[in-house]
């Protein structure tokens, strides 16, 4: 008996965007994870998909991506309800938010469950968790009430013409 062997690739691209560095990660081609990563060294895309993705990144941040919408291929690992919140985030169009509260209240959960499923997002930016605000500011970003990552949700939501 001839056994199969399943070969999975894993890729890791390091772009520069104008908020940080971020680490693009791929399985057999699929964006799996993005990390910002201001400290470690740029690393050019390698495969088809990845020179794509990156290139969608760097066209989202010149205003070149078509509604500010990504279409890129992800293997997103989660829960079934983190994965419907990702999946609700996608459907925010570029230049809105919406509240963690008005979110809970659309999937029929609470605000608290929104944002810890928005804290574990494994692939910001293409899945815009920085689209969902706090109903008095802004809110967290990435796990982060402060900081850099709030700088990032910052930059995000000005690039996209939404002023807190």
């Amino acid at each position: 008996m001839q056994r199969k062997i399943n070969l999975m690739t894993t890729e890791s691209a390091i772009i520069q965007t104008p908020f940080t560095k971020m680490q693009l990660v791929f399985e057999s081609g699929s964006l799996q994870r993005i990390d910002f990563v201001s400290q470690l060294k740029l690393s050019p895309p390698v495969s088809a998909e990845a020179r794509n993705a990156s290139q969608q990144v760097q066209d989202y941040c010149s205003k070149q991506l078509a509604n500010l919408q990504f279409d890129i291929e992800l293997d997103i690992k989660g829960t079934p309800f983190q994965k419907k919140v990702w999946t609700a985030l996608q459907q925010i169009p570029a230049g809105k938010v919406m509240t963690y509260g008005e979110l809970a209240q659309q999937l029929k959960t609470s605000a608290r469950a929104v944002g810890n499923a928005c804290r574990a997002n494994p692939i910001p930016l293409v899945i815009p968790c920085h689209r969902v605000v706090a109903r008095s500011g802004m809110g967290g970003y990435a796990g982060s009430r402060d900081g850099s990552p709030l700088k990032i949700k910052a930059w995000l939501l000005e690039h996209e013409g939404v002023f807190l």
